[in-house]
């Protein structure tokens, strides 16, 4: 039979420069990868990392007192001036902050992903994404000068506790120091509110998918073994679920630590780090200290990033 088989089983080269290219590249496969890496390959290596590590090298320059140009030779002055009390503290109320925007929006996002993976079914459950993913779909700043006014003095929410005849409360927490202020819109609590409203999404929806994975028949087996379900979820639900909780802290984070529009615009006159940087590199012009203060997230994060793959929760995303 195999005598009566006489046509080549490899097709001869084919005519012309494509297929003369085509044929070239199927014979070298390793040809056809660098093309097709070769341009991401690139403009990560020359465009972000170049650009990390420019930011990185200005970071060890400083500024001339005198002159206000910078000084182009290495020191570690900008780093010193870095850690003086008042840019120190900058660094300490920023990553408070997003720790605090982290905790708080794992709390809230927990029970919504928790029935939005084990009871939301059919089109209840396209109302639950169409629900989380809506606010991301508008306007980033229309969203927080929405809720500038929302927390204003003026605002619905002042309204609301009035008609409540709660004024005296909203009073007595603006009243309280650090957190408080003249208004919700001018205070730690308006910043706080809006960071957990905008990156609210970011945390749900790692932790649905990690609590979706999760197989509903260790659940009944813990009920049936005869644990609580305190026991249960602190021995079986969480731990299984904790990669995503991880998973949606490295966006709530890493978000929080690293903007300035919302501090900008709700909150305080004491700055965050977002806001640093761009005062230090705009209207003083001392970009080393502006590059310094760039540094410092990009530290943290990578410390918990180590963290969080070491607990699995790339897993989850």
């Amino acid at each position: 039979m195999s005598a009566l088989v006489t046509t080549e089983t490899i097709l001869p080269n084919r005519p012309g420069l494509m297929g003369r290219l085509s044929d070239f590249l199927w014979k070298h496969p390793q040809v056809l990868l660098a093309i097709l890496l070769g341009p991401p390959v690139l403009w990560l290596g020359i465009i972000y990392l170049g650009s990390l590590f420019a930011l990185l090298l200005q970071s060890f320059f400083s500024i001339d007192d005198f002159s206000g140009l910078i000084n182009y030779e290495f020191t570690f002055a900008t780093y010193r001036q870095l850690l003086s009390d008042a840019n120190f503290d900058i660094i300490v109320r920023t990553v408070t902050m997003a720790a605090v925007v982290t905790i708080f929006s794992a709390l809230i996002a927990f029970p919504i992903a928790y029935y939005a993976a084990r009871y939301a079914k059919g089109k209840w459950k396209a109302v639950f994404y169409l629900g989380i993913m809506l606010p991301l779909w508008s306007s980033y700043l229309v969203k927080i000068y929405a809720w500038k006014l929302i927390l204003a003095k003026e605002g619905i929410l002042t309204w609301a506790f009035t008609k409540l005849h709660l004024l005296w409360m909203l009073d007595g927490w603006l009243s309280l120091p650090i957190i408080g202020g003249n208004s919700l819109s001018v205070s730690y609590t308006g910043t706080f509110l809006v960071f957990v409203y905008v990156w609210m999404p970011f945390m749900i929806l790692p932790i649905q998918a990690a609590l979706e994975r999760v197989p509903g028949n260790l659940i009944e087996a813990s009920s049936d073994l005869g644990g609580t379900p305190q026991q249960t979820f602190r021995h079986v639900l969480f731990p299984l679920a904790l990669p995503g909780i991880v998973a949606g802290s490295i966006f709530t984070f890493s978000l929080t630590l690293g903007d300035y529009i919302i501090p900008q615009i709700v909150g305080s006159s004491r700055l965050f780090i977002g806001q640093a940087v761009y005062a230090q590199q705009g209207t003083a012009g001392n970009i080393p200290l502006a590059a310094a203060f760039t540094v410092v997230p990009i530290v943290i994060m990578g410390l918990y990033l180590f963290v969080a793959k070491r607990m699995g929760a790339f897993d989850a995303l």
